[in-house]
């Protein structure tokens, strides 16, 4: 196939060169001079892709892609179709969708995951859209899916792929910050004497043995006392979101939730409430607390 390529950051750039090396051609275009790109501007990308076009379009949700889809819609003809892989909200999808469709073009939206790793073992993807789209951008969904049947997935209609790799990326936060608390744990305890030991042993034969504790394996032997690492930890809004869907849906998600409000806590927006805290407990107890 041949499929044109908006964003070529850490995500994008990645995956155009995955598909290339599967024997597709890749039209690519990003506004960084430097980015590697082959056409400078949206107008040359749509020129040199032939009708009926696939375009996929890889940058951060918001007004990047909002703004990006606006133009296609102009630039394209009816028949052509537009991927959204960004991690877009999922309830931007569907205007979308009937914004492209007032021109007559198909909309996909694909939830991806697979970060840095992705160019060697494959991208998961989560599609939303219809079965006739799915099917027609196919090749190019099997050249960055990993090896193997798993790893791809029609969610759904539009709306579906990003709603499922919101909750997926929800369910990441939960792992990470379980993970984060058993090191943390195990530190300050008297009785392991070598936490990065006790890490790498449970990466074979244990119950959670997965590609997160692998990764954490590996960068205690690359940093055993993360000392390299700031304590904090941003947030991009996806686990935000399934927090506040799950509140509206009546599903309890705690250990999700615990796991959002660590993130917030690390970027420094608790120190205020804490300070208070402290203040209040000396002025009824006397409890003085130690800098």
């Amino acid at each position: 196939m041949q499929l044109g390529m908006i964003g070529l950051g850490r995500m994008g750039g990645n995956m155009a060169s995955r598909i290339r090396e599967a024997g597709h051609t890749i039209v690519g275009y990003d506004r960084a001079p430097d980015s590697g790109r082959d056409v400078d501007s949206l107008e040359e990308l749509v020129a040199a892709l032939e009708a009926p076009r696939t375009i996929w379009v890889m940058l951060p949700a918001g007004v990047p892609t909002d703004s990006t889809v606006s133009a296609l819609g102009e630039l394209l003809s009816a028949g052509d179709l537009v991927i959204d892989g960004g991690n877009t909200k999922y309830t931007d999808d569907a205007p979308h969708q009937a914004e492209l469709a007032g021109h007559g073009i198909h909309f996909l939206e694909a939830g991806v995951s697979g970060g840095v790793w992705g160019p060697q073992n494959g991208y998961a993807l989560m599609i939303g859209g219809d079965a006739e789209d799915f099917n027609r951008a196919l090749p190019i969904f099997e050249a960055l899916k990993p090896e193997g049947q798993a790893g791809l997935v029609l969610a759904g209609p539009v709306g579906a792929g990003h709603f499922a790799k919101m909750v997926h990326n929800g369910i990441e936060y939960g792992m990470m910050q379980a993970l984060g608390e058993g090191y943390a744990t195990m530190t300050h305890s008297e009785l392991i004497k070598d936490p990065t030991a006790v890490i790498d042993s449970w990466t074979s034969g244990t119950v959670i043995k997965s590609w997160l504790l692998d990764l954490l394996a590996l960068a205690l032997k690359k940093d055993p006392n993360l000392t390299s690492m700031p304590p904090v930890a941003n947030e991009s809004g996806e686990a935000r979101w399934m927090v506040e869907v799950a509140l509206e849906l009546g599903v309890p998600v705690p250990a999700t939730t615990a796991a959002l409000f660590a993130r917030q806590t690390s970027r420094g927006g608790s120190d205020d409430a804490l300070k208070v805290v402290s203040a209040l407990r000396g002025q009824f107890g006397g409890h003085i607390t130690a800098k």
